[in-house]
């Protein structure tokens, strides 16, 4: 069977401007979201985790990759998404969260990192050995480093690969993303003035170096496999600012790639990019459009407003308090954003809040969080939103409401916050 994404090439390189959004994520409400929407629209359904959301180790949702396969083919089959409608992929598997061991560890770590992935059924590999790890010598890591450790994961992958269709003889195939220059998964750490965009030269560079090393690994042909290079094509997002996609900047970037039919940009930290920018990059060759914080970003958004009404409906003394919940919570255990965010105690209570970068994602899964989460929907069932307080707080969804598209339910409403982002990205690769 032809990999989806196989197929998407196969569309672009006869003038067809497919593309396909990447969902990266583990939370249970954005995935429910993301195959709903796959089942409404008929197509297939990228979803990402990424090493340090899912690894040997279980990563920060504590899982290991075959229990996240299994969780999202489970979830699926409730919907009624069939499995080859759904691409799993694994991203930034390399030595992400090892980076301060030598390289002997952390390449050992990175390859049962991508043995396990592929062995559980992940048929996109994003091969990511762009960052430094504790010996590499001063200076930017070399072209040729990040190639050779990338050849030695590809490796390991197509051994789980092959170890899964002895068992499973209909497996998919992996394709697999190379690229040296990687934006910072989940948002820049800092504010930035201005990006720069990958040089023409630097791609050509990245795609020429990879050949040569598979050639000279006996691994020639499984550049056939690579799909798709990352590149910073000029977009970014941090704590409250957003850089939108320059056609302008990016036209040589772009007029590059028509040397190279086989493959197409991934675009990494696209999240909040307006529809029409979205467009444009995968109209330029920017096909695999990564979306990750912006769609928790939305469901976060819904549940404040919802939060927002529930003080307004709901007795004192009944109230949820999400929204203080997830806040001690996130203060309790500073780990996840405290190197994030910046600034005095009042410009930190507001970036754990409403931050673009929303490191509150990695809190919105825990058990305190989720309770009170429940208790704000079982609560707005009871004292049911009235229509026009609906329109003060969520405008949009009240549209839905009122046309008859959407539920009035408070957990509909949420999820709704999901489907406002994802539909960007679905008007941007819509043929």
């Amino acid at each position: 069977m032809k990999h989806p994404l196989q197929k998407m090439m196969e569309d672009r390189r006869n003038g067809i401007k497919a593309g396909i959004p990447s969902y990266c994520t583990a939370n249970p409400l954005v995935l429910e979201m993301a195959l709903r929407r796959a089942k409404k629209l008929g197509r297939p359904v990228l979803i990402e985790a990424t090493a340090n959301q899912v690894n040997q180790y279980g990563g920060y949702t504590g899982m290991v990759p075959k229990d996240f396969y299994k969780m999202v083919l489970e979830m699926a089959e409730k919907i009624g998404v069939p499995e080859n409608q759904m691409i799993l992929a694994g991203d930034h598997l390399g030595p992400l969260t090892w980076q301060n061991l030598p390289e002997k560890e952390a390449m050992e770590k990175s390859i049962e990192l991508v043995y396990e992935y592929a062995r559980a059924g992940f048929t996109k590999i994003h091969l990511d050995t762009s960052m430094k790890v504790a010996d590499d010598p001063e200076g930017l890591l070399s072209t040729e480093t990040i190639a050779r450790r990338g050849a030695i994961l590809y490796k390991s992958a197509m051994k789980g690969y092959e170890e899964l269709k002895a068992e499973k003889p209909d497996a998919m195939r992996p394709v697999f993303v190379i690229g040296s220059e990687v934006p910072i998964p989940g948002g820049a750490q800092e504010a930035e003035d201005t990006l720069a965009v990958t040089s023409p030269d630097a791609f050509r560079d990245t795609v020429a170096t990879y050949r040569r090393v598979f050639k000279e690994e006996g691994i020639e042909d499984g550049m056939n496999d690579v799909i798709a290079v990352v590149v910073q094509p000029g977009v970014e997002f941090g704590d409250d600012q957003v850089f939108l996609y320059d056609h302008d900047a990016a036209v040589d970037l772009c007029a590059a790639l028509k040397e190279y039919p086989e493959v197409c940009f991934e675009g990494h930290s696209a999240d909040y990019q307006s529809p029409e920018s979205l467009r444009n990059m995968c109209q330029d060759g920017i096909a695999i459009l990564k979306v990750g914080p912006a769609l928790t970003y939305g469901l976060r958004e819904a549940l404040f407003a919802l939060s927002f009404m529930e003080k307004e409906l709901v007795p004192e003394a009944e109230q949820a308090h999400f929204i203080e919940t997830l806040d001690e919570v996130m203060l309790k255990n500073p780990a996840n954003w405290q190197k994030h965010y910046h600034g005095d105690d009042k410009q930190l209570a507001l970036a754990r809040k409403y931050s673009f970068s929303d490191r509150a994602r990695y809190y919105i899964g825990q058990p305190e969080v989720t309770e009170a989460m429940d208790k704000l929907f079982e609560n707005l069932r009871k004292y049911q939103i009235p229509m026009n307080m609906l329109h003060q707080y969520m405008p949009v969804s009240y549209n839905k409401v009122r046309d008859g598209e959407l539920e009035l339910d408070p957990r509909e409403l949420a999820m709704d916050g999901v489907t406002n982002f994802m539909m960007d990205y679905e008007y941007a690769v819509a043929l």
